[in-house]
Protein backbone atom coordinates (compact mmCIF):
# COMPACT_ATOMS: atom_id res chain seq x y z
CA UNK A 1 0.00 0.00 0.00
CA UNK A 2 1.21 3.64 -0.42
CA UNK A 3 0.40 6.98 0.38
CA UNK A 4 -3.01 8.53 -1.19
CA UNK A 5 -4.62 12.15 -2.13
CA UNK A 6 -5.40 14.13 0.73
CA UNK A 7 -5.58 17.85 -0.30
CA UNK A 8 -5.97 19.65 -3.50
CA UNK A 9 -5.26 23.42 -4.08
CA UNK A 10 -7.12 24.78 -7.43
CA UNK A 11 -6.10 28.07 -9.34
CA UNK A 12 -9.41 28.90 -11.28
CA UNK A 13 -10.95 25.28 -12.72
CA UNK A 14 -7.15 23.75 -12.53
CA UNK A 15 -5.92 21.31 -9.44
CA UNK A 16 -2.50 22.74 -8.99
CA UNK A 17 -1.39 21.14 -6.00
CA UNK A 18 -2.27 17.58 -4.47
CA UNK A 19 -0.89 16.42 -1.18
CA UNK A 20 -0.50 12.80 -0.70
CA UNK A 21 -0.33 11.09 2.54
CA UNK A 22 -2.08 7.96 4.96
CA UNK A 23 -4.38 7.97 7.86
CA UNK A 24 -5.09 5.48 10.82
CA UNK A 25 -8.31 5.08 12.77
CA UNK A 26 -7.87 2.70 15.97
CA UNK A 27 -9.79 2.27 18.65
CA UNK A 28 -8.55 1.34 22.42
CA UNK A 29 -9.59 -2.48 21.44
CA UNK A 30 -6.65 -2.20 18.62
CA UNK A 31 -9.36 -2.53 16.21
CA UNK A 32 -8.50 -0.62 12.93
CA UNK A 33 -12.03 1.02 12.40
CA UNK A 34 -10.74 3.05 9.24
CA UNK A 35 -7.48 4.08 7.00
CA UNK A 36 -6.70 5.87 3.89
CA UNK A 37 -3.11 5.09 1.70
CA UNK A 38 -1.40 2.90 3.86
CA UNK A 39 -2.08 2.37 7.96
CA UNK A 40 1.02 0.52 8.68
CA UNK A 41 3.40 3.70 7.22
CA UNK A 42 6.23 3.80 9.68
CA UNK A 43 7.08 7.43 10.52
CA UNK A 44 8.27 9.66 13.30
CA UNK A 45 5.90 11.04 15.57
CA UNK A 46 8.59 14.06 16.13
CA UNK A 47 6.51 16.45 18.50
CA UNK A 48 3.27 14.00 18.80
CA UNK A 49 5.07 12.15 21.01
CA UNK A 50 5.13 14.91 23.60
CA UNK A 51 2.27 13.15 25.87
CA UNK A 52 3.90 9.44 25.47
CA UNK A 53 7.35 10.97 26.78
CA UNK A 54 5.63 13.14 29.73
CA UNK A 55 4.02 10.06 30.73
CA UNK A 56 6.38 8.20 32.70
CA UNK A 57 7.45 11.28 34.86
CA UNK A 58 3.56 11.38 35.49
CA UNK A 59 3.40 7.68 36.21
CA UNK A 60 6.21 7.99 38.54
CA UNK A 61 4.28 10.41 40.65
CA UNK A 62 6.42 14.03 39.41
CA UNK A 63 3.73 16.29 39.44
CA UNK A 64 3.12 16.11 42.94
CA UNK A 65 6.88 15.60 43.62
CA UNK A 66 7.28 19.04 42.43
CA UNK A 67 3.72 20.69 43.11
CA UNK A 68 3.25 20.84 39.16
CA UNK A 69 -0.12 22.42 38.28
CA UNK A 70 -2.28 21.30 35.16
CA UNK A 71 -1.22 23.86 33.51
CA UNK A 72 2.54 23.30 33.67
CA UNK A 73 1.88 19.58 32.98
CA UNK A 74 -0.17 20.58 29.49
CA UNK A 75 3.23 22.55 28.66
CA UNK A 76 5.69 19.88 29.16
CA UNK A 77 3.49 17.78 26.40
CA UNK A 78 2.96 21.03 24.46
CA UNK A 79 4.97 22.50 21.35
CA UNK A 80 3.99 25.73 22.87
CA UNK A 81 4.55 29.02 20.84
CA UNK A 82 7.28 30.44 23.18
CA UNK A 83 4.49 33.61 24.04
CA UNK A 84 4.67 35.47 27.18
CA UNK A 85 2.62 33.55 28.96
CA UNK A 86 4.25 30.25 27.54
CA UNK A 87 7.84 31.65 28.85
CA UNK A 88 5.99 32.72 32.46
CA UNK A 89 4.90 29.11 32.77
CA UNK A 90 8.00 27.51 32.00
CA UNK A 91 10.04 29.93 34.27
CA UNK A 92 7.73 28.81 37.14
CA UNK A 93 8.14 24.72 36.50
CA UNK A 94 11.96 25.66 36.96
CA UNK A 95 11.89 27.33 40.10
CA UNK A 96 9.55 24.99 41.53
CA UNK A 97 12.29 21.61 40.02
CA UNK A 98 15.38 23.67 41.01
CA UNK A 99 16.74 23.73 37.58
CA UNK A 100 17.89 27.08 35.50
CA UNK A 101 17.05 28.00 31.29
CA UNK A 102 20.99 27.42 31.17
CA UNK A 103 20.10 23.08 31.59
CA UNK A 104 17.97 22.93 28.89
CA UNK A 105 19.34 21.00 25.84
CA UNK A 106 16.76 22.42 23.70
CA UNK A 107 18.68 24.66 21.27
CA UNK A 108 16.98 27.96 20.13
CA UNK A 109 14.80 29.06 17.71
CA UNK A 110 12.56 32.22 17.46
CA UNK A 111 8.73 32.27 19.03
CA UNK A 112 5.75 31.47 16.99
CA UNK A 113 3.61 34.07 19.09
CA UNK A 114 3.84 36.64 16.53
CA UNK A 115 3.61 39.50 19.97
CA UNK A 116 6.42 37.79 21.47
CA UNK A 117 8.45 37.65 17.74
CA UNK A 118 7.91 41.12 17.63
CA UNK A 119 9.17 42.09 20.73
CA UNK A 120 12.55 40.28 20.04
CA UNK A 121 12.65 42.03 17.08
CA UNK A 122 12.15 45.59 17.94
CA UNK A 123 14.32 45.05 21.46
CA UNK A 124 16.65 43.79 19.33
CA UNK A 125 17.13 40.38 22.21
CA UNK A 126 18.18 37.22 21.63
CA UNK A 127 15.39 34.26 22.40
CA UNK A 128 16.47 31.89 24.79
CA UNK A 129 16.02 28.15 25.36
CA UNK A 130 12.69 28.98 27.17
CA UNK A 131 11.27 29.91 23.88
CA UNK A 132 11.81 26.82 21.98
CA UNK A 133 8.55 24.97 21.33
CA UNK A 134 9.90 22.26 23.37
CA UNK A 135 11.08 24.10 26.57
CA UNK A 136 7.95 22.53 28.46
CA UNK A 137 9.11 19.07 27.62
CA UNK A 138 12.73 19.10 28.23
CA UNK A 139 11.85 21.02 31.78
CA UNK A 140 9.77 17.94 32.25
CA UNK A 141 12.63 15.71 31.61
CA UNK A 142 15.11 17.21 33.45
CA UNK A 143 12.40 16.74 36.63
CA UNK A 144 12.13 13.77 35.78
CA UNK A 145 15.75 13.22 36.16
CA UNK A 146 16.19 14.94 39.23
CA UNK A 147 13.72 13.38 40.91
CA UNK A 148 15.57 9.93 40.71
CA UNK A 149 18.82 11.49 41.33
CA UNK A 150 19.91 10.69 37.70
CA UNK A 151 22.94 12.76 35.71
CA UNK A 152 21.63 16.41 34.17
CA UNK A 153 24.34 16.92 31.86
CA UNK A 154 23.04 13.67 29.66
CA UNK A 155 19.42 13.97 30.13
CA UNK A 156 19.47 13.75 26.54
CA UNK A 157 21.18 10.09 25.51
CA UNK A 158 18.97 7.28 24.61
CA UNK A 159 21.13 5.45 27.35
CA UNK A 160 19.70 7.60 29.98
CA UNK A 161 17.62 5.67 32.58
CA UNK A 162 14.86 8.53 31.96
CA UNK A 163 15.30 8.26 27.92
CA UNK A 164 15.34 4.23 28.43
CA UNK A 165 11.44 4.39 30.58
CA UNK A 166 10.38 6.54 27.94
CA UNK A 167 11.15 4.06 25.24
CA UNK A 168 9.83 1.44 27.50
CA UNK A 169 6.99 2.92 28.00
CA UNK A 170 6.06 4.33 24.60
CA UNK A 171 6.80 0.88 23.39
CA UNK A 172 4.54 -0.48 25.57
CA UNK A 173 1.83 2.17 25.13
CA UNK A 174 1.60 1.49 20.96
CA UNK A 175 1.77 -2.51 21.42
CA UNK A 176 5.39 -2.64 19.24
CA UNK A 177 8.90 -4.19 20.74
CA UNK A 178 11.11 -1.89 21.66
CA UNK A 179 13.54 -3.03 19.44
CA UNK A 180 11.72 -2.91 16.78
CA UNK A 181 11.21 0.98 17.33
CA UNK A 182 12.64 3.44 15.20
CA UNK A 183 15.10 6.34 16.60
CA UNK A 184 15.96 8.65 15.72
CA UNK A 185 16.78 12.69 16.63
CA UNK A 186 14.17 14.99 16.92
CA UNK A 187 14.73 18.82 16.10
CA UNK A 188 15.62 19.95 20.27
CA UNK A 189 17.90 16.78 20.20
CA UNK A 190 16.14 14.55 22.04
CA UNK A 191 15.11 11.11 20.73
CA UNK A 192 12.17 10.17 18.81
CA UNK A 193 10.44 7.53 17.92
CA UNK A 194 8.66 5.89 14.54
CA UNK A 195 6.60 3.39 14.31
CA UNK A 196 3.51 2.42 12.60
CA UNK A 197 0.65 4.63 11.86
CA UNK A 198 -1.73 2.11 13.26
CA UNK A 199 0.49 1.31 16.78
CA UNK A 200 0.74 5.52 17.18
CA UNK A 201 -3.10 5.58 16.95
CA UNK A 202 -3.30 2.44 19.19
CA UNK A 203 -1.17 4.28 21.91
CA UNK A 204 -3.47 7.48 21.58
CA UNK A 205 -6.37 5.43 22.11
CA UNK A 206 -5.14 3.91 24.68
CA UNK A 207 -3.73 7.42 26.77
CA UNK A 208 -7.28 8.85 25.77
CA UNK A 209 -9.41 5.23 27.00
CA UNK A 210 -6.87 3.78 29.79
CA UNK A 211 -9.82 1.12 31.38
CA UNK A 212 -6.93 -2.04 30.46
CA UNK A 213 -4.00 -0.77 31.69
CA UNK A 214 -2.57 -0.26 35.29
CA UNK A 215 -4.49 1.80 37.61
CA UNK A 216 -0.72 3.53 38.19
CA UNK A 217 -0.44 3.97 34.49
CA UNK A 218 -4.04 4.68 34.11
CA UNK A 219 -4.04 7.32 36.96
CA UNK A 220 -1.39 9.18 34.99
CA UNK A 221 -3.13 8.94 31.21
CA UNK A 222 -5.93 10.71 32.90
CA UNK A 223 -3.95 13.24 34.31
CA UNK A 224 -2.44 13.67 31.00
CA UNK A 225 -5.48 14.29 29.22
CA UNK A 226 -7.31 16.27 31.87
CA UNK A 227 -3.97 18.71 31.83
CA UNK A 228 -4.32 19.20 27.64
CA UNK A 229 -8.11 19.65 27.98
CA UNK A 230 -8.24 21.40 30.38
CA UNK A 231 -5.21 23.79 29.00
CA UNK A 232 -5.02 23.55 25.66
CA UNK A 233 -3.82 27.07 25.36
CA UNK A 234 -0.44 25.61 26.45
CA UNK A 235 -0.24 22.87 23.78
CA UNK A 236 0.15 25.42 21.57
CA UNK A 237 -1.30 28.40 21.83
CA UNK A 238 -4.40 30.56 21.31
CA UNK A 239 -5.55 30.59 17.14
CA UNK A 240 -3.60 27.90 16.54
CA UNK A 241 -5.40 24.75 15.66
CA UNK A 242 -4.79 22.20 18.34
CA UNK A 243 -5.53 24.64 20.81
CA UNK A 244 -8.92 25.86 19.19
CA UNK A 245 -9.73 22.08 18.22
CA UNK A 246 -9.49 20.76 21.80
CA UNK A 247 -11.52 24.08 23.13
CA UNK A 248 -14.45 23.01 20.42
CA UNK A 249 -13.81 19.29 21.60
CA UNK A 250 -14.85 20.49 24.74
CA UNK A 251 -12.91 17.72 26.63
CA UNK A 252 -13.53 15.27 24.88
CA UNK A 253 -10.77 15.69 21.96
CA UNK A 254 -6.81 15.58 22.51
CA UNK A 255 -4.95 17.19 19.61
CA UNK A 256 -0.83 17.44 19.32
CA UNK A 257 1.04 18.16 15.83
CA UNK A 258 4.50 17.03 14.96
CA UNK A 259 7.09 18.19 12.27
CA UNK A 260 6.99 17.39 9.19
CA UNK A 261 3.24 16.70 8.67
CA UNK A 262 2.45 14.43 11.49
CA UNK A 263 -0.68 14.76 13.07
CA UNK A 264 -2.35 12.82 15.89
CA UNK A 265 -5.71 13.31 17.34
CA UNK A 266 -7.37 11.01 20.01
CA UNK A 267 -11.39 11.18 20.68
CA UNK A 268 -12.29 10.09 24.80
CA UNK A 269 -14.55 7.44 25.56
CA UNK A 270 -18.43 8.96 24.50
CA UNK A 271 -17.19 10.95 22.07
CA UNK A 272 -18.56 8.96 19.01
CA UNK A 273 -21.92 8.04 21.55
CA UNK A 274 -22.42 6.69 24.42
CA UNK A 275 -19.99 3.40 24.43
CA UNK A 276 -17.71 4.58 22.41
CA UNK A 277 -14.27 3.77 23.25
CA UNK A 278 -11.33 5.68 22.86
CA UNK A 279 -10.06 6.51 18.91
CA UNK A 280 -6.63 7.08 18.26
CA UNK A 281 -6.03 9.16 15.02
CA UNK A 282 -2.56 9.29 12.92
CA UNK A 283 -1.80 10.21 9.67
CA UNK A 284 1.14 11.72 8.11
CA UNK A 285 1.33 14.04 4.98
CA UNK A 286 4.15 13.06 2.27
CA UNK A 287 5.48 16.21 1.40
CA UNK A 288 6.09 17.06 5.13
CA UNK A 289 3.28 20.25 5.00
CA UNK A 290 5.70 23.37 6.03
CA UNK A 291 4.49 26.11 7.98
CA UNK A 292 4.89 29.94 7.15
CA UNK A 293 4.97 32.18 9.85
CA UNK A 294 3.04 35.34 9.98
CA UNK A 295 4.14 38.65 12.15
CA UNK A 296 0.09 38.85 12.35
CA UNK A 297 -0.82 35.30 13.38
CA UNK A 298 0.79 31.79 14.50
CA UNK A 299 2.59 29.88 11.99
CA UNK A 300 0.30 28.17 9.75
CA UNK A 301 0.07 25.05 7.71
CA UNK A 302 -2.54 24.56 4.82
CA UNK A 303 -3.25 20.65 5.34
CA UNK A 304 -3.13 18.90 8.56
CA UNK A 305 -6.16 21.10 10.35
CA UNK A 306 -8.03 20.77 7.00
CA UNK A 307 -7.51 16.76 7.17
CA UNK A 308 -7.99 16.74 10.60
CA UNK A 309 -11.10 17.95 10.41
CA UNK A 310 -12.11 16.28 7.05
CA UNK A 311 -11.63 12.76 9.13
CA UNK A 312 -13.54 14.13 12.13
CA UNK A 313 -16.18 15.04 9.91
CA UNK A 314 -16.67 11.97 8.57
CA UNK A 315 -16.40 9.99 11.70
CA UNK A 316 -19.30 11.92 13.09
CA UNK A 317 -16.82 13.33 15.67
CA UNK A 318 -18.09 16.90 15.63
CA UNK A 319 -21.20 18.98 15.17
CA UNK A 320 -22.19 20.71 12.12
CA UNK A 321 -21.85 23.73 14.56
CA UNK A 322 -18.14 22.57 16.10
CA UNK A 323 -17.43 22.33 12.34
CA UNK A 324 -18.58 25.84 11.90
CA UNK A 325 -16.25 27.36 14.97
CA UNK A 326 -13.87 25.81 12.98
CA UNK A 327 -13.81 26.92 9.39
CA UNK A 328 -11.13 29.27 9.20
CA UNK A 329 -9.35 25.83 9.05
CA UNK A 330 -11.27 24.28 6.69
CA UNK A 331 -11.69 21.36 5.39
CA UNK A 332 -12.68 23.55 2.66
CA UNK A 333 -10.92 27.01 2.49
CA UNK A 334 -10.87 29.76 -0.11
CA UNK A 335 -7.37 30.61 -1.34
CA UNK A 336 -6.37 34.47 -1.91
CA UNK A 337 -3.24 35.93 -3.02
CA UNK A 338 -1.69 39.17 -1.70
CA UNK A 339 -4.86 41.14 -3.39
CA UNK A 340 -7.59 39.61 -1.51
CA UNK A 341 -8.95 37.95 -4.47
CA UNK A 342 -10.30 34.30 -4.69
CA UNK A 343 -7.95 32.63 -6.81
CA UNK A 344 -8.81 28.53 -5.91
CA UNK A 345 -9.79 26.53 -2.85
CA UNK A 346 -8.11 23.94 -0.91
CA UNK A 347 -10.14 20.79 -0.55
CA UNK A 348 -9.96 17.68 0.57
CA UNK A 349 -10.32 14.44 -1.84
CA UNK A 350 -10.37 11.39 0.43
CA UNK A 351 -12.69 9.16 1.74
CA UNK A 352 -12.10 7.12 4.63
CA UNK A 353 -11.93 3.26 3.88
CA UNK A 354 -13.91 1.14 6.52
CA UNK A 355 -12.55 -1.87 8.01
Amino acid sequence: MTDAPLIELTRGRIVESLHTGSIAVVDANGVLLASHGDPHKVAFLRSSAKPFQALPFVERGGVEHFGLTLRELSLACASHEGSALHVETVLGMQKKIGIQETDLQCGVHMPGDAAMFKSLLQSGAAAGPNINNCSGKHTALLAHAKMRDLPLDNYLDITHPVQQDILTTFSEMCGVEREKVGIGVDGCSAPNFAVPLYNAALGLARLADPRGLSEQRAAACREITSAMTTHPEMVSGFGEFDCELMKVGAGRIICKRGAEGYQAVALLPGALGLDSPGIGITFKVSDGDAAHLSLEQYASTRVRPAVALEILRQLGALSSGQMRALSVFGPVRPIHNHGGLVTGESRPVFKLKST
